[in-house]
């Protein structure tokens, strides 16, 4: 369609979208080789670079970024948690019902393509360098024109405006000061927002610079400390009448001995060894690169107890929930710019303006802990709350069995002891008429209770004891069972006797039952009069 338009309005030309713009150069202002930044880095030069960046010159700060990267391996490695974190978070496509099927499907097929899992993968470097570039091909496949390959462009292939710092263009001859704009649905520009300012100001890799200069300084006074106090300190003794020959002698032996372990010397000469005490060189240099390292530890994840040593398990999930929160906010910040510079566009290219369209989101799960919701769960569906169990499958992060595989069974109870019943008697056992006329337990008091009024409470109060008979051989067993148990093992009338002293049975439920039923009943009977 060659009048749709972006989600800002400007009209996309068609005619570009399948052509590369932001090709690497040879020997132009988009090359990719260029000077090394990190090597002999000084406070002054280091200032200098920044204070370029702010300017708009970014070419020095990117490059110094990037090689941060491969000589910093605590900040790369903080980075690349956080990145792998991104990376490893599944798209899903919400839509509402105003968004027809099709289109729902289409952008459902693209999201699934694994280009799209690579392209995301790259914006991820923006956090570090405040801004990742992808330019788009697209191509017609299966009746739509569709991006069939992103392709990740160098940071610095591109600049910002010079009036406002904040549109970024592409750096080109024909406009070496301004550079040039960038066609509407080409390129995926991600600019995460890990703090308020200038968008040439953003990017962790500017506060971490620091923090690189320092550890590298700090790395090499210690290796020179080292160097110096890693050896003991040799000290060769000479008689007084030793002559200049034998001087030179035992110095080249001391001198020697630190390559080759081995040395001759005169007799009547001697080589001392004396230790220098050298540890201290771990406490000063080795505690400012530990200071330092936690500080990007904080600055790239928001914490440090799941990243460094020392933390206890309460205060390492105290501080994950900080890192979830980081991560949360870089889902949505990347499902935004996806959502703007791929999805509607892809949308609008193909099936025209819509009222609504799909989205993209990267939903964090919380961490589940288990017991607490397996306990909620068997408090509350004996009250009646409704369960679905596709859900706690998934929660608790078990699959459906397949077909004839073992399954773990709950214990079988033991069998209920029954009371006896009439011979004549019609009715199963559960029911009233299992039990004698003469029964005071609940369920017979209410039911002979029931007989007796004759009112409209006479059905609550029937119901009442069927649900109380539903419940007799749960409240019998622990009764019974410990009785019937002492007569199996005991063969007199006083041994019985002896055991019923000193092994009760447990009456709890019973009680709590009769509480309860009567409570109940007594209420109806109140509402009734």
């Amino acid at each position: 369609m060659s009048d749709a338009t972006d989600s800002a309005g400007r009209e996309i030309d068609t005619s570009v979208l399948s052509t590369e713009i932001a090709f690497p150069e040879v020997a132009g202002m988009r090359r990719v080789i260029g000077e090394a930044v990190a090597s002999g880095l000084s406070p002054q030069r280091l200032a200098a670079i920044l204070q370029e960046s702010a300017s708009g010159h970014t070419r020095q700060y990117l490059t110094l970024a990037e090689e941060m990267e491969e000589r910093y391996a605590h900040y790369a490695s903080q980075l690349q948690t956080r990145r792998l974190a991104i990376e490893g978070l599944a798209p899903t496509v919400e839509h509402d019902d105003k968004v027809p099927a099709k289109i729902v499907d289409a952008v459902t097929a693209l999201v699934e393509d694994s280009d799209f899992e690579e392209m995301t993968g790259t914006l991820t470097d923006a956090i570090g360098k405040g801004y990742s570039v992808s330019e788009m091909m697209w191509e017609y496949q299966d009746r739509a024109l569709k991006p069939v390959e992103f392709k990740w462009r160098d940071p610095r292939f591109f600049q910002r405006d010079e009036a406002t710092r904040t549109e970024l263009r592409l750096v080109d001859q024909a406009d070496p000061r301004d550079g040039l704009r960038l066609p509407p649905a080409k390129f995926i520009i991600h600019q995460p927002r890990t703090r308020m300012g200038l968008p040439v100001r953003l990017g962790l890799a500017r506060p971490a610079a620091w923090a690189f200069l320092i550890q590298s300084f700090s790395l090499t006074d210690w290796a020179s400390f080292a160097e110096i106090y890693g050896v003991p300190l040799r000290v060769g003794k000479y008689t007084g009448n030793a002559s200049e020959q034998d001087k030179r002698t035992l110095l080249t032996a001391v001198r020697s001995i630190a390559n080759d372990a081995a040395a001759i010397i005169p007799a009547g000469m001697e080589v001392e060894f004396h230790k220098v005490e050298g540890q201290h060189g771990a406490a000063v240099f080795g505690g400012l690169i530990d200071y330092v390292d936690k500080q990007v530890s904080k600055l790239v994840l928001g914490q440090t107890m799941t990243s460094d040593d020392g933390s206890s398990q309460a205060q390492a999930k105290v501080h994950n929930e900080v890192r979830l929160d980081i991560l949360r906010a870089d889902g949505k910040q990347l499902a935004r710019t996806q959502n703007r510079d791929l999805i509607e566009n892809f949308v609008r290219l193909n099936f025209g303006e819509q009222e609504s369209y799909p989205r993209i989101a990267y939903p964090v799960a919380e961490p589940e802990d288990i017991a607490a919701l397996t306990g909620a769960v068997q408090m509350l569906v004996p009250l009646g709350m409704r369960v679905s169990q596709r859900e706690m499958r998934e929660r608790i992060g078990l699959g459906e069995p397949e077909d004839g595989e073992d399954l773990l069974k709950a214990p079988q109870p033991a069998p209920a002891f029954l009371p006896p019943v009439d011979s004549k008697a019609d009715e199963p056992p559960a029911k009233l008429s299992s039990h004698r006329q003469d029964c005071t337990c609940a369920a017979c008091g209410l039911a002979a209770l029931a007989a007796t009024m004759d009112s409209p409470a006479v059905d609550e109060v029937e119901q009442l004891a069927d649900a109380a008979l539903d419940e007799w051989e749960t409240i019998a067993d622990p009764i019974l069972a410990p009785l019937r148990r002492i007569l199996d093992e005991e063969t007199s009338f006083e041994g019985v006797l002896k055991r019923l002293e000193s092994e009760h049975p447990d009456t709890r439920r019973l009680v709590a039952a009769l509480a309860r039923s009567t409570a109940i009943a007594r209420g109806i009977g109140d509402a009734e009069d």
